[in-house]
């Protein structure tokens, strides 16, 4: 154990041991969420649990599906990208280093530590490839390495976007490809100044001329001044030719994962909340982005709900800011979205939005570690979340803890990244399986060649 750690862990439980528990009985999830009185709390109550391997066991997926994994010692995978090819991209890495400015900064990055994994993260694209989509990974190589703890990850006329911790850049595709060598073109600066909440996630317009990025917060309330929150807690419209950009929405304290639903073409975005207010304040949340709305951060939370940490107040601010369309529950730490719709994985999960939970690391009872379904009706979220995926926890060890989420239409199962097991699960109906999953090829280094699939310089 570390000096820090020996240092900080009586303090830890000592404060941990004055924070009141949760109600069961609260519903945090759906249109209209219960928010308990505020409780500010000196260090707020923090438990993650610690990783432990699967050995034999697998996730938990409901009866008629099946669970495998397609991908392995991975180096932190966070988002997943299928390609028209049904080639399977995976962003690996991990950013970040925000200098600590308190006490409890300190104390909860040990306490984040000790949730993750040990591996390094890979600042890399891997390539997954299924020749037959039967759930064994042929192929798993090196697609692009040298980046800088890409995230978002979107495709639009046979160019590959990756959204690094400071820039978007863009490469140029060629159908079948295992391996791009060359550099990216730099499309844009992405604000990286500090970098507390340093994930850029992205996706594309439904008709490819724009690339929205989530930018988080600097801080958890502005407590470090809010100069440095320019351009921060927002989510960037560019356009994908000339790298301009503006400020499409704002108030949203970190966007990690973005999509366009089906339905409407809309933009929607699960954001990670606030802390420090109390184990079940404030939830996160499912919402449509609106083009020049302001969603509350740091003024206000789940609508007009005043945080009065903020210095000054702008109640001018606090009367404009939108109430989320769906909360997902307090702390879960949603860094996953992705919608289906016509059928889905069947059943219960025919037609709404995935959303993988990375989990609590701020609560004495850990919330989310598992993938969520919300049910949607006529473009709308309605009725109480389903859980999908489960598992995660066992013995108050973490096994794994979900990030990504992407539904493969083409072979009607989803994908989601693991980076406490370094794993990309797939999900699938229960009939589709065929053949025993087996572990993947690895080719190391450099990717080998395919003669008709390796582009040219």
């Amino acid at each position: 154990m570390s000096r820090l750690a020996i240092l900080t862990a009586p303090l830890v439980l000592i404060l941990t041991a004055c924070q009141g528990n949760s109600d069961p009985d609260l519903d945090q999830t759906g249109e209209r969420p219960e928010l308990p009185e505020q409780n500010d709390a000196l260090v707020p109550a923090m438990e993650i649990p610690t990783p432990q391997g699967w050995g034999d066991d697998l996730p938990t997926v409901p009866e008629g599906y099946t669970v495998t994994a397609i991908a392995k010692d991975l180096k932190i995978p966070r988002q997943v990208l299928v390609l028209p090819n049904g080639d399977i991209l995976v962003a690996e890495g991990s950013g970040g280093n925000a200098p600590k400015l308190r006490p409890k900064d300190i104390i909860a990055g040990w306490i984040k530590q000790r949730g993750k994994s040990s591996v390094k993260g890979g600042d890399r694209i891997t390539l997954l490839r299924d020749r037959d989509g039967d759930g064994q990974t042929d192929l798993q190589t090196t697609f692009i390495e040298g980046l800088d703890a890409p995230y978002g990850l979107a495709f639009v006329d046979n160019t590959l976007y990756v959204a690094n911790q400071d820039n978007l850049v863009s490469f140029p595709y060629t159908e079948g490809a295992i391996r791009i060598a060359e550099q990216g073109r730099e499309v844009t600066k992405l604000p990286a100044k500090i970098n507390h909440h340093w994930t850029k996630a992205m996706t594309a317009s439904p008709d490819g001329s724009k690339l929205y990025v989530g930018i988080g917060s600097n801080s958890n309330v502005g407590e470090r001044g809010m100069d440095v929150e320019e351009d921060r807690a927002v989510i960037w419209e560019i356009d994908r030719e000339t790298g301009a950009s503006r400020i499409f929405a704002s108030g949203l304290r970190n966007p990690t994962a973005l999509a366009c639903d089906p339905w409407n073409e809309r933009l929607w975005a699960v954001v990670n909340e606030r802390d420090e207010l109390g184990p079940q304040l404030v939830p996160d949340y499912l919402t449509s982005v609106r083009e020049g709305g302001f969603y509350g951060w740091p003024y206000s939370y789940y609508g007009r709900n005043v945080d009065p940490r903020i210095k000054p107040a702008r109640p001018d601010l606090v009367r404009q800011a939108i109430i989320p369309d769906y909360a997902l529950g307090s702390h879960v730490a949603a860094l996953g979205v992705d919608f289906t719709n016509g059928g889905g994985l069947g059943g219960q999960f025919s037609e709404g939005a995935f959303v993988g939970q990375h989990g609590s690391w701020n609560r004495a009872d850990p919330s989310g570690y598992k993938v969520v379904f919300v049910p949607f009706a006529g473009g709308s979220p309605r009725g109480e979340p389903v859980d999908l995926v489960t598992g995660f926890l066992k013995d108050g060890h973490a096994r794994g803890r979900p990030v990504g989420v992407t539904y493969d239409a083409a072979r009607r199962v989803l994908l989601v990244a693991d980076d406490v097991s370094n794993t990309v699960w797939r999900i699938a109906p229960r009939a589709q399986l065929r053949g025993v999953p087996t572990r993947a090829r690895q080719v190391p280094g450099p990717a080998p060649t395919e003669s008709s699939t390796v582009p040219r310089n």
